[in-house]
């Protein structure tokens, strides 16, 4: 192919990672989003130094440590006494053994950076896929503002309710895990200059808090949560919830929990959903990454980390192997993702990531650049999450 087109559906973090690395590769990139706009929705996010070697070949790692919060270490601690369970080294420990820096940052800050990595010209917004149609030529795409676009080859970056998912393998919903996250961010002011841990995780039978700041000035706090929920409501996404929920959820934890909950100023809720390994990762000229097919929980903090790593494989599978190969690069990216998602995807179920002072390096230290790549002729097959 002269010039390959590809499109890429869905501009959250793993899509926009796509867009931004395959765009430097030479590629003819078409980013297509279904929100008419981006917003600073309130939410953190870790970026663990195995990210942050891939941020800097979209020259975004400079950037992002003027950004972000760099936790000298990863705590836990018991959500009662608050006692040490582990402590994880990483600020200069993580540059020097892991290969960068690992920070935490406001989720809307970190996408804004990264859509800057790409032309403006490359991201179309308003644009929900609604029919795919393959030829031997290309893939025709449908949207739901009447346009048709055709590419060369499509990657499907849709999130957990992907498309092009049910397109490959049949309308199938994710299962609901029976957890919930409830999530709030807020001014740092609101805890009266009381000093708390830059990054930690709280932990105490079935449930748990995982709190840190979200900017290098310190300024915004934020938390996320596993609580377990029996039934979540089929098609809502997220829903409000209240610092009277919350108490009840962490009823009997240590004050400084307490503290957080009273300063809240809104915290939303949202279901935690996950699929089994799928069969297939792509069909034809279609390839999938992220949570379209490994969609996890987020007790690692590695599932928009996971999608960004797929993004990078991807770009250098079809790299090594070109465009006019695309099966074979499909299948290459296969081979060399599906086995380490599929661990991250059940550690993530299990939660016992950093409970105890176990070592992380497989997976701060992994570079997605340079790790030998596996034949697709070797590939393991992976088990259930649950």
């Amino acid at each position: 192919m002269s010039n390959p087109r590809v499109a890429v559906i869905g501009a959250g973090l793993g899509g926009t990672a796509a867009a931004a690395l395959l765009e430097r590769s030479g590629y003819d990139v078409t980013l297509y989003e279904q929100a008419p706009a981006f917003s600073r929705l309130g939410a953190g996010i870790h970026l663990g130094p195995n990210v942050m070697k891939i941020m800097r070949r979209i020259d975004c790692e400079d950037a992002l440590n003027n950004m972000g919060s760099h936790p000298d270490y990863w705590y836990s601690r018991d959500g009662r006494t608050a006692d040490f369970l582990s402590q994880i080294p990483l600020g200069d420990f993580a540059v020097k053994y892991y290969g960068a820096s690992y920070l935490t940052v406001h989720r809307g800050d970190f996408h804004a950076l990264m859509t800057q990595a790409v032309k403006p010209s490359v991201i179309r917004f308003g644009k929900r896929l609604q029919e795919i149609e393959e030829t031997d030529r290309d893939v025709r795409l449908t949207f739901s503002d009447g346009s048709v676009e055709t590419a060369d080859i499509v990657i499907g970056a849709d999130g957990v309710n992907s498309k092009l998912r049910e397109h490959l393998l049949g309308a199938e919903p994710p299962k609901y895990t029976g957890w919930v996250a409830h999530r709030a961010v807020f001014p740092a002011s609101l805890l009266n200059n009381k000093r708390y841990d830059l990054c930690v995780k709280w932990w105490h039978n079935d449930r748990h808090m995982m709190v840190y700041y979200v900017t290098k000035s310190l300024d915004e706090y934020y938390y996320v949560t596993g609580v377990p929920q029996a039934h979540w409501p089929e098609g809502v996404s997220m829903m409000d919830s209240s610092r009277d929920e919350m108490r009840e959820a962490f009823a009997g934890f240590h004050p400084d929990i307490q503290h957080l909950i009273d300063v809240s100023q809104s915290i939303t809720k949202w279901p935690l959903l996950e699929r089994d390994p799928l069969p297939l990762w792509s069909r034809g000229r279609i390839v999938l990454l992220g949570d379209a097919c490994h969609p996890m929980k987020p007790h690692m903090a590695q599932g928009a980390a996971m999608a960004i790593e797929d993004a990078a494989m991807l770009t250098r599978c079809l790299n090594e192997v070109g465009v006019s190969d695309y099966a074979n690069a499909f299948a290459l990216y296969e081979a060399n993702r599906s086995e380490r998602a599929s661990k991250v995807q059940l550690v993530s179920h299990n939660n016992t990531w950093l409970k105890t002072n176990e070592d992380p390096a497989w997976v701060f230290g992994y570079d997605v650049f340079n790790v030998p790549l596996t034949s697709p002729s070797t590939k393991q097959k992976t088990a259930p999450v649950a």
